[in-house]
Order: structure tokens, then sequence, then C-alpha cells
């Protein structure tokens, strides 16, 4: 069976959806399936990629060859050029295919894309129209999970949860009186006050405002709209090397606006940044002060929420074969310090998680209680990843749970909260992909599109499944042992090991911990614990009763996949 896996993308998430990709290349079933690389570009175009640009540390980093040393883009920034143009950088990492041309290159599409256009049923939509089977949710589970306002009223009708929130439109937003704004807010919301971009993920287009300080509650707003405005007063006393690099931090897609932009002040379309960088310069030596851009994939509302104090969790949901849900173990995230792109994906942060929650046995419960149901009266399907807050027990009242921001499609990293709470039930990363695919399959032919032909691919899968099952593999070890001196190096190559052994399907793979006086071998969600200190605390404990029960909720998933 031949997967695209579609990975990139035109959203601010690409640098995540290209990471995922790879993971999925990686890790899927090589006996059951065979992967296609269909790498999105950032204007849309479907490229079967060469395989030696897979392994580059990031999208730039191949594509588009950059056209000017000083400034490093994305494919956009070159949007202007001649169609031929376009079509030679097309051409020199791949081959481009059209969609009405997909069913010749593969059977189902692997989506490993995040944000607009990739999880809100835009692409959903163009394979469902040529009759491409594709992971994740359908169209109104997308279309759902992409809009955090309608998120939150969708929530509120389903479980009555009540929480503060507000938005604003760009329209009013300009022509409002800003401190009346910000006076309003924090009576209605207290301090400090969340700000989001509606339909953004992987925390880009948040902005936490702690204090009462109206300067940095407009640059909040104005971030969340994706506009900035260059004070071109300080921009005369940069230096030349200065000024290429405020306009470089411009194109970033996690922390500044990207290209193209538009100068609010003129209406014109600058697509790269060294035409800004002319732009800011002129209108500088002009005499005029500021100079306001906004991307051209600016946000029309943003969204305010209280800022709930408690503890964070994420929560998974995934489905048995007649679409009953079943809520994975849910994780908690804590010590958090900040809560933006850089703290959730770059090295160094001091974020650490836990499963199931550090609280009772009734409240995660609870928490698995509010997403299946969430998730089942959303229209979502396959699977989702739902966060939100615990709130504190308090003398009057117990602790609430509040959901926040359903993911139709969870990040797609090894270390992704999805696939740790999937081991906790007994899958590994191998396994989680071919449960993705199956059961997407299942749910498509739910729509009443091309029924046969699905019916016919999932009955052709269900024999190689039963078949691989089938097969008797010889157990192949890597032993961790406690003595060698770069431990914690030997832990990662370990998982590496097991990742790569499980998707060829060669051999069962099994990792053993040897210290000086036991030998273990580990059990899957062990390979998952981040450092050797955590597997070892983990193997001093009996197992926690939420993960015996939702291991028997989950029992025929997992002997289905396992």
């Amino acid at each position: 069976m031949k997967i695209g896996i579609f990975f990139g993308g035109p959203s601010r998430e690409r640098e995540v959806s290209f990471a995922g990709g790879r993971t999925a290349l990686t890790h899927i079933d090589k006996t059951l399936f065979q992967p296609v690389m269909v790498f999105v570009d950032g204007l849309g175009n479907f490229i079967l990629i060469r395989e030696e640009f897979l392994s580059r540390s990031s999208i730039r980093a191949f594509y588009p060859q950059q056209t000017d040393g000083r400034f490093s883009v994305y494919i956009e920034s070159l949007a202007g050029l001649p169609a031929e143009e376009i079509e030679a950088q097309i051409s020199a990492i791949g081959q481009r295919i059209q969609p009405q041309e997909f069913k010749q290159h593969f059977d189902f599409a692997f989506l490993a894309m995040h944000g607009p256009d990739c999880e809100d049923g835009g692409i959903q939509g163009l394979l469902e129209w040529y009759k491409i089977p594709y992971s994740g949710p359908g169209l109104m589970g997308s279309a759902v999970g992409i809009n955090k306002i309608l998120q939150n009223g969708l929530i509120a009708l389903v479980n009555n949860q009540e929480k503060k929130a507000s938005t604003i439109s760009r329209p009013a937003w300009d022509q409002a009186d800003k401190a009346s704004v910000f006076e309003s807010l924090q009576s209605l919301l207290g301090l400090p006050i969340v700000v989001k971009a509606p339909h953004q993920g992987s925390s880009i287009g948040v902005v936490i405002v702690r204090e009462n300080d109206l300067d940095t509650f407009i640059r909040a707003v104005d971030q969340c709209f994706f506009r900035q405005e260059i004070d071109l007063e300080s921009w005369k006393a940069l230096s030349e090397d200065e000024q290429v690099a405020s306009i470089q931090s411009i194109t970033e897609l996690d922390s500044g606006i990207g290209f193209p932009v538009v100068i609010e002040e003129t209406g014109e379309v600058i697509c790269h940044p060294k035409d800004l960088l002319e732009k800011a310069s002129a209108w500088a030596e002009s005499g005029y002060q500021s100079l306001m851009i906004a991307s051209v994939n600016s946000e029309d509302d943003v969204l305010f929420e209280e800022f709930i104090s408690g503890q964070e969790f994420s929560c998974g949901v995934i489905q048995d074969d007649d679409g009953t849900a079943v809520a994975l173990p849910p994780t908690e995230i804590y010590n958090v310090t900040s809560f933006d792109f850089k703290s959730k994906y770059q090295s160094g942060s001091t974020t650490r998680k836990r499963i199931p929650v550090g609280t009772s046995l009734e409240h995660n419960r609870e928490i698995q209680v509010n997403v299946t149901e969430v998730f089942t009266k959303l229209g979502m399907n396959v699977c989702a990843r739902i966060d939100g807050f615990l709130t504190p027990d308090e003398a009057d009242k117990p602790g609430r749970v509040l959901l926040h921001d359903p993911n139709t499609i969870p990040g797609m990293s090894p270390t992704s909260l999805i696939f740790k709470q999937m081991a906790e039930i007994g899958l590994n990363v191998t396994q989680a992909i071919t449960y993705f695919i199956r059961q997407s399959l299942r749910e498509r032919i739910r729509t009443g599109k091309d029924i046969i032909g699905l019916r016919q691919q999932l009955a052709d899968l269900d024999i190689r499944m039963a078949d691989r099952k089938n097969l008797h593999l010889p157990t192949e070890e890597f032993v961790v042992d406690m003595t060698h001196e770069d431990i914690e190096a030997s832990w990662q190559e370990a998982k590496t090991w097991y990742g790569h052994h499980a998707a060829q399907g060669q051999a069962k793979p099994v990792v053993v911990l040897k210290t000086a006086q036991e030998r273990h071998e580990l059990p899957l969600n062990l390979l998952f614990k981040d450092t050797v200190a955590d597997v070892l605390e983990a193997l001093a404990q009996p197992m926690h009763p939420l993960i015996a029960e939702t291991r028997e909720r989950a029992k025929a998933i997992t002997e289905r996949y396992s």
C-alpha cells in the first residue's frame, strides 16, 4: 500500500511539519506500507522530494535556492519570479505533481502537516475531491479544530464549562481607544490576560500580558494580528548589519510575521526582505517616523482569555473499530516558564512532563471523560489531542476541568505527547502510525463516498496485518549498561535503535537496562522516558491505576495493532 506522506506545507508550523514527515518516514511499518514523500511548499506546490534533502536541518537549508546571501527566505519571497524560475526551484529538489495525478503515486495520504490549509479541512477537501483517503479527522472535525473562538463556544455547550473570554476584530481594533479596550478586558478577565491568534498552533501567536502596561498590551495584540511597527527613528541609528538582522527577524514564522507583507499605509505588497530593507531606509530618509507592516496572512480576529491557574494537561483520544472514543492517559505539563514556540520545541527548556496528571484518580478520570465527550460531540474522529487545565480544589468547590484547543493532527515527532500516551496502552510509534492509517480508512468509509474502493483497501490492509501478526520473528536486544561512561547517550541510541527495528519488521526489538544487580527488559512505555533517571524512577513504582484502567478500555485497539 503506497502511503503519500505529506509534510511541510504553507502554514507557520511548516518546520514542525517538516520534522514530523521525517518521523513518519522513519517509523512507518515497511512490511505493510511503501512511503512516498510529498513535500508541500509555501506556495502550495506538491513535490515528490528527492531523498537527499530529507536530512537537512530546515526547509530553508535546501529550498528555495537563496538569491541574496544576507537573507534566508521561504519560497513565498520568490513568488514574484517568472513561472519558469519557480519551476526551476521545484525541479532542483524533486518532481512537481498535480492533485489529479495523486492516484498514480500513492493510495493514501498521511498528513503530517499542521495549521491553516493543513488542519482546517483545506487539504482534506482537496483529497476527498480526488477520492484519496487521508489520515486524521474529516472535514467537520478539522474545521472546528482550527478555530479557537468556535471551539470555546462549542466546548461550553458540550460540558457547560465556564471560561471567560472576549474577541476583537481587526477593524474594531484599528478604530478602538486602546486604553479603554485594555481597561475593559482587565475588568472582565483580570490579569494576566492570554492573547491568542485563533487559527494558529504550536504556541505561535500566543502572548501573556501579565502587567497593567498599555504599550505591552498593544504590542501583544498587534503580534497576534501578525502586524509589526518599524520605528524609523531608531532604524536610522542602526548599522547596516543590524538593519539586515532586524529585517531577517521579520521573516521568522515562529517569532516574526513572515513574508509576504503589506505596507499598511500604502497597501503595497512586499515579498522579499531585501525590498523591505530598501523601503524602510527610503521612508526613514524621507522623514517618516514609523512604518506599519502586516503579514498577508494576518488574523482578522484576536481572542482574549482569562489566565487559568492550575495543572496544565494534554490528553489524546483515539477510537475503537466501531468508532467509540477512548481517552488515553493524560500528560501533565509542569515547570513551564514560558508559553511560546521556542520553549515548546527548542532544547534547554525547563518544561517537564508526567503521565498521568499528578492529582487524584478521580480527577484523572474526570479529564478523560471530558475530553472523550468533547471529541465525540465536536464531530472529531480517528485521533485528536485536547489540552486543558485542572484548577485547584477550594474549600467551597472542587477543582474544575477546563478544556481548550483540540489538535486534530497532533505533533509527529517521536517524543510527541500522542506517541507517549499511546505507548502507555502498548503501541509503539510504528504501530500508532498503522492505527492512524487503518482507522482513517474506517472513518472515510463512514462518509459515504467511494465506499466500495475504501472497503477493498481496508480488507486488503487487514489481510496484510493478519499475515504480519502470524510471523514468528526472532528477538534482538539492545543493552543499556548503567556502567557506560555516557549513559544518557547510550539511552538515546537505544531508543533510536528500537524505533528503526520496529519499523523494519524483521525482528522483535527489546531494550534491556542492565544495572550492577539486575537486568530489566523494559516495557514499551518506559522507552519514551526522557532520561535513564526517569526510567529508574518508573521501575521503582507500581503501575498507576489509571494506566491499568485505560489499558483495559483500549485492549481491543492494542490487540489489533500490537
